[in-house]
Parts: C-alpha cells; structure tokens; sequence
C-alpha cells in the first residue's frame, strides 16, 4: 500500500481523523493546537496524524483532499475543513451536528 492508499484508508478506517502539525498532547501549531482543543471540548475520541513526521504526508493528503493547509479535519470521511472553518463551526454551533454523525 502507497502512502496516498494509506492516508485514504486512514481516513475512512477513523470516524474522526486529524491531520495536524505536532500530536495531541503536543501540538506544534497554534492552528493545529485550537483544532485539537475544540475537539477536546467535545469530548470526542479521534485519531491524530502528525504530518511532521513524514513530509510526504503533506503532499499526498493535499493531492488526496485539494486542500492545501494544516490541519485538516476529517468526518466519516468527509473533509470538514482546517482551523478556521472548524472554528467557524464551532463558534456557530454547527460542528456539533458534524461530530455526531461520526457516532451514527
């Protein structure tokens, strides 16, 4: 298996996948550091992909979701989106709703 089958099948393996710079206990982004405390917040169990330890990761999640920044949130497969959106959802009371189809 490639490294862009291994990326996609991480992310339809994982009800809740993100791809982020550093790890869950040691973010090293502040981007990736607010997706991590939203989805604390919530409470919600997810996988985290530290896209540092391969640079190749970045090449092939992007050419995999045509999404070019890090993090990058993932839903039951579905790209949710990157910091800014994922704290737009949250700010807004949508991502909730996201979150739960992950448990459904």
């Amino acid at each position: 298996m490639d490294l862009k089958e291994e990326i996609i099948n991480d992310i339809n393996s994982n009800s809740i996948i993100l791809y982020m710079k550093g790890t869950k206990d040691m973010p090293r982004c502040g981007f990736s550091n607010s997706v991590v405390n939203v989805l604390n917040h919530y409470g919600v169990e997810y996988k985290a992909v530290d896209i540092l330890a391969d640079p190749m990761i970045r090449v092939k999640l992007s050419e995999h979701s045509n999404w070019p920044t890090i993090p990058q949130l993932f839903v039951k497969g579905e790209l949710v989106g990157g910091a800014d959106i994922t704290i737009e959802l949250h700010q807004n009371g949508q991502l909730l709703d996201i979150l739960d189809k992950a448990n459904s």
